[in-house]
């Protein structure tokens, strides 16, 4: 495997590339509102040691980092803006590379995972992977979606009960799903360590519960790896 910085247009980025030879199946990496940290940067290796050409830009680099979640945060919230315009530009990217078999799936976590959740809806993607996202504002937007693997932390008391509204969403509109809520685990569990400021410890800790759960990453990645390896099959 081998991977590094690269970039999306004018964003910086990070990609993985797996080990031997392809095509693979191409996989856009959205982060969480932390931006393109060492934890991003290491889920993006692990997925290309699963097997996934993964691309992730950083959405948070156009200036100040405060201004850019700001108006990212807003793009999400709109269902269109700068971000959105981002990440199809890296879909474009890995979807056009000789290395990639032209499968593309989303993932994402926290804030990236609601990003997920809407683009499951729109043309392009073959498979999303949304983890701990809040929901659309509207189930509409996941008719006609792509499969969809989803995991929650049941201690995560910002995104209680969204395990069970997706469920049911998703069942609805007969879209294949795996969604699984972790008792154990709060937000951010899939991460390899915390790199949350002290300063925001009362929201991450107290409401939250966010950090690493061992128990509860293991077999969410092996649901991930395997429905993901499922559906972006050539």
């Amino acid at each position: 495997m081998s991977s590094g910085p690269t970039r999306v247009g004018d964003l910086p980025a990070w990609r993985s590339v797996p080990a031997g030879d392809g095509p693979w199946p191409g996989l856009v990496l959205v982060h969480e509102a932390f931006g393109l940290d060492d934890n991003m940067r290491g889920i993006a290796d692990r997925m290309a040691g699963s097997g996934f050409l993964t691309l992730a830009p950083d959405l948070l680099s156009r200036g100040r980092r405060t201004a850019c979640l700001r108006a990212t945060m807003t793009a999400l919230r709109r269902g269109s803006g700068q971000a959105f315009d981002d990440i199809e530009a890296a879909r474009a990217q890995v979807a056009g590379d000789e290395r990639c078999t032209g499968r593309v799936g989303v993932i994402g976590f926290c804030m990236g995972g609601g990003f997920a959740l809407v683009l499951a809806g729109r043309p392009g993607w073959d498979a999303a992977a949304p983890n701990y996202g809040m929901l659309p504002r509207t189930p509409d937007v996941l008719d006609g979606a792509c499969p969809v693997v989803a995991s929650y932390g049941g201690r995560d008391r910002w995104l209680r009960g969204s395990a069970a509204k997706l469920e049911s969403a998703l069942a609805a509109r007969g879209v294949p799903h795996d969604v699984r809520e972790y008792a154990s685990a709060g937000h951010s569990f899939l991460n390899p360590e915390d790199l949350s400021a002290w300063y925001l410890a009362p929201m991450t800790r107290l409401v939250l519960h966010a950090g690493p759960e061992p128990g509860a990453a293991a077999d969410a990645w092996a649901r991930i790896d395997a429905f993901l390896a499922e559906h972006l099959a050539a």
